[in-house]
């Protein structure tokens, strides 16, 4: 489909004006565009409730702990 020019783009765009009409083609958008913000703000309550119960403590501090590794008795 990507050989195809600006007017045959067009006349694709005309012929789903025809079909659908110009209201229909608009409710359709406010639909999808309320479902995207929807998605966007459970999204991000999502997020927001995992940072909140990580909280300081279960976050890396960045810092390298050494130790050292014993070989295990043999009993």
């Amino acid at each position: 489909m990507g050989t195809w020019s600006i007017w045959h783009w067009l006349v694709v765009l005309l012929i789903v004006l025809l079909v659908f009409g110009t209201k229909k083609l608009r409710n359709i958008g406010a639909d999808l565009g309320g479902a995207v913000r929807r998605f966007q703000r459970r999204h991000e309550a999502i997020r927001d409730d995992k940072h909140s119960e990580s909280g300081p403590s279960a976050q890396l501090s960045g810092r390298t702990i050494e130790g050292e590794i014993k070989d295990k008795a043999k009993t």
